[in-house]
């Protein structure tokens, strides 16, 4: 789960930017990799990845501000993996239904 949240903040950097290897704690927010903007997209990767639904009230920095900050807010919404929760992407919306293993 880690990385495929470290892989996505990373790729919305410009490339040679020095924070292209950051660290679990950085502070996405007052190091300025992420704006405000750029919490909308990652609310919006978060649900399209994961299948959680984020809450106005959840968009506070103790739950998205840092790498670690955001795979402890997952947790606590039940996803303990980097596949989350089994909803299709909405490339995937019209695929035939899986069936189960």
């Amino acid at each position: 789960m880690q990385q495929v949240i470290t892989a996505f903040v990373c790729e919305s950097l410009p490339p040679g930017s020095p924070h292209r290897k950051l660290d679990e704690n950085t502070s996405l927010l007052e190091s300025g990799i992420i704006d405000s903007t750029g919490v909308l997209e990652l609310v919006q990767f978060l649900e399209g990845r994961f299948g959680v639904t984020v809450e106005d009230s959840e968009l506070v920095p103790e739950n998205l501000d840092s790498i670690s900050r955001i795979c402890s807010y997952l947790r606590r919404k039940g996803i303990t993996s980097a596949e989350g929760a089994a909803r299709p992407r909405a490339e995937d919306e019209y695929a035939a239904p899986r069936l189960p293993s």
